[in-house]
């Protein structure tokens, strides 16, 4: 089976063009890319651009150590952590315990392998697309390495093994792993959805579907006690910071693409 890359159409999001930067600061961004795209091919920026994206990722992960160190100095955040676990284990029951326990497997290793696999094959084969095999690659790249090198650095514990259902966990805490891969494949999902739905209300349910996934993820890890509150909006954020750079990456590869026949990059509206 022959893969083609993006469609014309997929270059769009409603009526908003991905390829049209109208602030100043995504104009100068085109520019800065266009020069190195002078001597290579728009997708190799596409990896380069995401490759340097990852890097300040990274970055923002080693940040939120030094962040995270500081509110528990000063008991700040952090001050939510024990407050937000003893209120889960409150309203614990025998059946949401065991529905959640289910949930947050769906957001595990295995789980999220599965679903992200089965979810970009899916695509592959019905849009004949490798769009989403490149994105949901790089993207789950990024995650899981984010998820890894953030555990090493910080080497937070978990809640304690009392305050926790099991199975238990006895990996590092910060940041939460099922909270942030969630964030980024179901945020990468829905990018590669929302340039093919037609309708705005469609777009609006996938986005909303999305966000509501994630946050629910999240939240069940905290219910459990697997994680700490501030594991899991560490990973929101930092899910949400990387998402955002390899679409940002992606849509610069569209706008050099676009440019790449005329020899001219067309950057505003």
């Amino acid at each position: 089976m022959k893969l083609a890359d993006d469609t014309p159409a997929e270059e769009h999001i409603g009526g908003r063009d991905l390829t049209r930067w109208p602030t100043p600061v995504g104009r100068g961004l085109v520019r800065v890319v266009a020069v190195l795209a002078a001597n290579i091919s728009a997708n190799s920026v596409l990896y380069i651009t995401a490759s340097v994206g990852l890097a300040l990722v990274i970055g923002l992960t080693v940040a939120g150590a030094g962040i995270y160190d500081a509110v528990v100095d000063h008991d700040g955040i952090s001050g939510l952590d024990q407050p937000a676990l003893d209120q889960s284990i409150a309203y614990r029951t025998s059946t949401n315990t065991q529905l959640l326990t289910a949930f947050t497997h769906l957001g595990g290793p295995i789980g999220m392998t599965i679903i992200a696999s089965v979810i970009t094959v899916a695509l592959v084969w019905r849009w004949r697309s490798r769009t989403p095999l490149i994105l949901m690659l790089i993207a789950v790249a990024g995650s899981l390495t984010m998820t890894s090198v953030g555990k090493a650095i910080v080497g937070r514990v978990r809640p304690p093994l009392s305050e926790a259902v099991p199975p238990y966990e006895y990996a590092f805490s910060f940041p939460s792993g099922h909270a942030l891969n969630s964030t980024v494949i179901a945020g990468m999902v829905t990018y590669l959805l929302v340039r093919r739905l037609q309708t705005r209300w469609a777009r609006s349910a996938a986005v909303i579907a999305a966000i509501i996934w994630a946050l629910a993820m999240g939240l069940s890890r905290v219910f459990l006690g697997h994680h700490w509150l501030t594991d899991v909006i560490f990973a929101w954020l930092l899910g949400a910071a990387w998402l955002a750079l390899v679409i940002t990456s992606h849509r610069l590869f569209l706008t050099l693409r676009r440019a790449e026949p005329s020899g001219g990059v067309d950057e505003a509206d």
